[in-house]
């Protein structure tokens, strides 16, 4: 039971992270600090979800293959999200800003 309650606070994590990013991006209301702020939440987000796997795996915490496998979902869903920018980012008529 404890693994699903893990498993749920780090899902709620990372849906804050990402609507915190979205919400940084998006209001015209708040200008650069904004932004600014988003970015380097979502940096700290980024970097510990590749830099927590392995530290935990040097210290046994979790297998090796365990760590493999997190660190290749992070590599899918980052890449998915990028790919979304990159397809969406650009300011023609089919494009996310006017969502």
């Amino acid at each position: 039971m404890a693994g699903i309650k893990a498993l749920i606070s780090l899902s709620f994590g990372g849906a804050v992270g990402l609507m915190f990013l979205m919400l940084g991006c998006a209001l015209p209301v708040y200008d650069n600090a904004c932004k600014e702020l988003a970015i380097f939440l979502t940096t700290g987000i980024v970097i510990s979800a590749f830099g927590l796997p392995i530290v935990f795996a040097r210290a046994t915490v979790i297998a090796w293959g365990a760590c493999a496998l997190v660190l290749t979902g992070n590599l899918v869903i980052f890449s998915t999200i990028l790919g979304f920018f990159v397809v969406f980012g650009t300011n023609d008529d089919f494009s996310w800003q006017q969502w």
